[in-house]
């Protein structure tokens, strides 16, 4: 369910992002008027596109992975890497959505403004921590599965 609102954001954002391209275009070569800021709501627009993005990709295995041990070793071997991976990509996550939660919570004394309409980035510090924060709690969930599935076949493993 959350990875669906992430989307729709995703998609709002997309959407706001073709249409204020389009209209940029126009007054900037057909009326040789460019529109001041600009810039600045579609950096804010990526930065939703880019947290949905990375939600909703997690939540349908989107993630590029590369299955190199499994060419040289077993399921015996893999057990342990696709552990240690889940593991470290759990603390990274964690780690970038702890970082960008503290980031956000700075906000203007910190400078964390876009340059032109003065639009602060807490909230899109907060919303890319939170997508990270689901991506890492997914992540920590398939680790869980992958011990409960120690000596079977785990769900989540990567297929060729």
């Amino acid at each position: 369910m959350l990875a669906g609102l992430f989307a729709i954001a995703g998609g709002v954002a997309l959407l706001v992002l073709a249409i204020v391209t389009g209209v940029s275009v126009f007054f900037r070569y057909i009326l040789r008027a460019p529109i001041f800021g600009i810039e600045d709501i579609t950096t804010m627009s990526l930065t939703v596109i880019v947290a949905a993005a990375i939600v909703w990709a997690a939540v349908q295995k989107g993630h590029v992975s590369v299955n190199v041990i499994t060419m040289a070793a077993g399921r015996s071997v893999t057990r342990f890497t696709d552990a240690v991976g889940r593991l470290a990509s759990c603390a990274m996550l964690t780690f970038a959505s702890y970082a960008l939660f503290v980031k956000g919570s700075c906000g203007m004394p910190c400078g964390a403004m876009t340059s032109n309409l003065s639009i602060i980035h807490s909230p899109f510090y907060y919303v890319l921590g939170l997508a990270m924060g689901v991506y890492a709690l997914l992540v920590l969930t398939h680790l869980l599965i992958g011990f409960a599935h120690w000596r079977g076949t785990d769900p989540n493993e990567a297929t060729d």
